[in-house]
């Protein structure tokens, strides 16, 4: 049976495919279309994983779709008519609830009519979210809980999940918002694009928080499983936000009101000089973040008792929360959905019907997000060749001694290999990987081709039985989704993927789920006694890179040494 799974009309629209449970194929409309985090209908992502697996739209038996406009229908009327939202703001949630509505005949202009005896299913947003959390998790029970931005009238929802059901028992609703508190602050220090939390939160560890105490008045913690934002630091709630969600890069317009800059000054301009004020700012703001999500948590803990959590949600992307988890909270394993902003709600939706409404017991695992295309040798020695490259085909004896030489030499390689990843990381097929013990590095990488504001961090890809040596938690965090401390007898010998608090963005890699990349890395670590590489995706400013041909030209354009297609390898040595 095939159950089709669709995230649209929001931002990182997405398309994955179960075959009797299993998923098989799932990506994100950015890697097509080249547009970061791409809204609209997904139209080549659900194209490409029909032909993944060898089907038609006419074989589909189940179609759902991430988003319910009658989800809490009672709850939005009621605030509509307390609260009398503009007329503009209506206008665009109606706009986009149109859309929702109309999805199933999107479907039938870009891939065809369903059979007749198919459904099609729409569900709740935060549950999909949390579907895709526990269902995809290895825990047979376990708390769940989703925290975003807002979907379908609210921000979380919270409950447990044991085998194949989900128990949905509580949940925060529209206009308190965790995801909305980090997104305006983020709009406020000058970082407008959809998508940008994550560079506050690489900002945050050059401040003090110093601003903490006038932030606890910006989010408060409620009675219960209750987060409460002031709501005069904000405008989503009356006068609406600009948001485009029907095609390409997403836009929000501003969320925080007047009262911030009476507060904490003016807000920073856009690509103005970063000053102290807005290192401590952030400092502050992922401080109370921490402090509102960990009490969150323990007072989970407290209703749903469980050993383990699954998180999902676009804020269960803030890896500094993540790594305190099992440290600060009653849980003592924790799984985070990889693609754990909108892209994953694909994935989550689709396990929703397969699990939950039609009752199937869960029989797969998400040990790995390589789950997108893959390109034959023959197209990567296409790509090669229309581009004008010298390339040389190296077998795997030598391959991955003679790259992780390179990398000791301080080269930058582009390391292209197998099926791209679904979610924002890449996780060593689409990665751009260098030498961790070269405290020049980050600056070449922004040089050369990152071009990034300096106060972002690069992540380490470790050997799984290493992270404990290097690192003060040995717990497995494969997705790059939690950062932990550099142990300080380690402290300075890898430079350039620690952090300015002394963190890393940790990737463990294991040779099950991706044993070319860990050939590479223990390549390296042969060579110079570290287990660690620095991993960040393969790009300039644009989605990963999806084809050979998109490697190839990222890799003309920009000052890579060397480039791996496969086991093709193009070396410039040194020439640029």
């Amino acid at each position: 049976m095939i159950v089709l799974g669709i995230n649209a009309y929001h931002g990182d629209a997405s398309a994955a495919v179960l075959v009797d449970g299993e998923l098989v194929a799932a990506v994100e409309e950015e890697r097509f279309s080249r547009q970061k985090h791409q809204a609209g209908f997904p139209e080549a992502s659900v194209r490409w994983c029909l032909e993944e697996i060898g089907a038609s739209i006419g074989d589909v038996a189940h179609v759902a779709i991430s988003r319910d406009p009658f989800a809490h229908l009672p709850s939005k009327i009621a605030w509509t008519l307390r609260h009398r939202p503009t007329p503009a703001s209506i206008t665009a949630r109606l706009r986009n609830t149109g859309d929702i509505l109309d999805a199933p005949a999107e479907l039938e202009k870009a891939v065809g009519p369903l059979s007749p005896s198919a459904k099609f299913h729409r569900v709740e947003h935060h549950r999909t979210h949390m579907a895709s959390a526990m269902f995809a998790s290895p825990f047979e029970r376990a708390a769940a809980v989703t925290l975003d931005g807002m979907g379908d009238f609210r921000s979380s929802s919270w409950g447990r999940g044991i085998g194949s059901k989900l128990d949905v028992q509580g949940g925060v609703s529209f206009p308190h918002s965790l995801g909305v508190y980090y997104t305006a602050f983020t709009q406020f220090l000058g970082l407008p694009s959809f998508g940008d939390e994550y560079k506050l939160m690489g900002l945050a560890a050059y401040g003090e928080p110093r601003f903490l105490e006038q932030v606890r008045d910006v989010v408060r913690i409620g009675k219960g499983m209750r987060y409460e934002l002031n709501l005069s630091y904000f405008t989503h709630h009356d006068k609406g936000v600009d948001m485009t969600w029907a095609a390409g890069t997403p836009t929000l317009g501003p969320m925080f009101s007047e009262r911030m800059a009476d507060v904490f000054g003016p807000a920073r301009a856009f690509r103005a000089e970063v000053t102290q004020r807005d290192m401590d700012l952030a400092a502050s703001v992922q401080a109370r973040l921490e402090e509102v999500e960990l009490e969150y948590l323990r007072r989970l803990h407290d209703r749903v008792p469980e050993r383990a959590l699954v998180l999902a949600g676009g804020v269960a992307l803030n890896v500094l929360v993540n790594g305190r988890v099992r440290t600060d909270t009653p849980f003592e394993d924790l799984w985070v959905q990889p693609a754990a902003n909108d892209s994953g709600t694909s994935i989550g939706g689709a396990q929703y019907v397969w699990h939950h409404v039609l009752g199937n017991p869960r029989s797969w695992e998400m040990t790995h997000c390589y789950t997108g295309p893959q390109y034959d040798a023959g197209v990567c020695a296409t790509a090669l060749a229309d581009a004008g490259l010298d390339y040389t085909e190296v077998p795997d004896a030598e391959l991955f001694d003679r790259v992780a030489g390179r990398i000791t030499e301080g080269a930058v390689v582009g390391w292209y290999q197998g099926r791209a990843e679904l979610g924002p990381r890449a996780l060593g097929n689409r990665s751009i990987v260098c030498d961790a013990r070269r405290p020049d590095m980050k600056d070449i990488l922004n040089a050369r081709i990152k071009h990034r504001e300096p106060f972002r961090p690069f992540a380490p890809s470790v050997l799984v039985g290493a992270v404990g040596d290097w690192y003060d938690s040995d717990y497995p965090s494969p997705f790059m989704l939690a950062a932990y401390k550099v142990r300080s007898d380690k402290l300075g010998q890898i430079p350039a993927v620690t952090h300015e608090d002394g963190t890393g963005r940790v990737q463990t890699v294991d040779p099950v789920t991706n044993p070319r990349y860990y050939a590479l890395i223990q390549a390296f670590e042969h060579r110079t006694g570290v287990p660690i590489v620095l991993n960040t995706s393969f790009n300039e400013n644009e989605p990963i890179v999806c084809t050979p041909a998109e490697a190839v030209d990222c890799f003309a354009r920009t000052e890579m040494d060397v480039l791996v297609l496969g086991n093709y390898v193009v070396d410039r040595g040194g020439k640029r």
